[in-house]
C-alpha cells in the first residue's frame, strides 16, 4: 500500500436523519473510498449520529469564486416566482 501522504483528500458528508440534506462535516486522507467511508463513520459518526455517509475526492469539487457573487446570483433575485415564500404552509410539515 502507498504512503499515507500520498492517499487523497476526501470531503466526507454526512445525513443525520432521514429527509434531511447531507451536510459537509470535514475532510480527512483515505486510500480509496471505501477507506474514505469507513474512516468516516469513525471520525464523524461515533455516537451513532448518522444515517448516510458521502465521500467524494476533494480533486472532484469545483467550487465558485465568492468574488462572482453578484453575476452568478444577482439574475434570479428579480423571478420571485422561484421562491416559494407566499404559501402557508401547515405547522405539521416539518424540514421545509
Amino acid at each position: 500500500m502507498s504512503n499515507e501522504k500520498d492517499w487523497p483528500l476526501w470531503e466526507i458528508f454526512i445525513r443525520s436523519r432521514a429527509g434531511l440534506n447531507h451536510k459537509h462535516v470535514g475532510s480527512l486522507h483515505a486510500a480509496d473510498a471505501e477507506m474514505a467511508i469507513e474512516n468516516a463513520r469513525d471520525v464523524y459518526t461515533r455516537r451513532n449520529e448518522g444515517i448516510s455517509i458521502w465521500v467524494v475526492e476533494s480533486k472532484y469539487i469545483k467550487a465558485s469564486n465568492p468574488a462572482d457573487e453578484e453575476s452568478l446570483f444577482e439574475p434570479a433575485s428579480d423571478k420571485i416566482y422561484r421562491h416559494p415564500t407566499f404559501y402557508d404552509l401547515p405547522d405539521e410539515l416539518k424540514h421545509m
